[in-house]
């Protein structure tokens, strides 16, 4: 059993930055970032695995840098350069159910609300 616990999460301006943490309390494998703005389907934002290897979105890459702590059992998303359509809530999930940009994951935080306003 593993519990996640997001935090971070805010309003910011367009441009600005927001650092989001995901605690994980017991064995986590590869763990990743979803989000969900109202009204839309849950996606896919970035994944890392126990050894490091990450992938993202395109509409996140370059601006997004995902980061995890093993010793503290902590990921981490750097949002940097937000958009107003990066509102949403965002979730993180460990232990991925097949593949991982598919959100069927073993586990998931109660999320955290990101708001970008223009």
């Amino acid at each position: 059993q593993v519990q996640l616990v997001e935090s971070g999460g805010g309003l910011v301006q367009a441009g600005g930055s927001l650092r989001l943490s995901c605690a994980a309390s017991g064995l986590a494998f590869s763990m990743g970032w979803f989000r969900q703005a109202p009204g839309k389907e849950r996606e896919f934002v970035a994944s890392i695995t126990w050894r490091g290897e990450t992938d993202y979105a395109d509409s996140v890459r370059g601006r997004f840098t995902i980061s995890r702590d093993n010793a503290k059992n902590t990921m981490y998303l750097q949002m940097n350069n937000l958009k107003p359509e990066d509102t949403g809530i965002y979730s993180c999930a460990a232990n991925p159910l097949g593949n991982q940009r598919s959100p069927q994951w073993a586990y998931w935080g109660q999320g955290t609300q990101v708001t970008v306003s223009s």
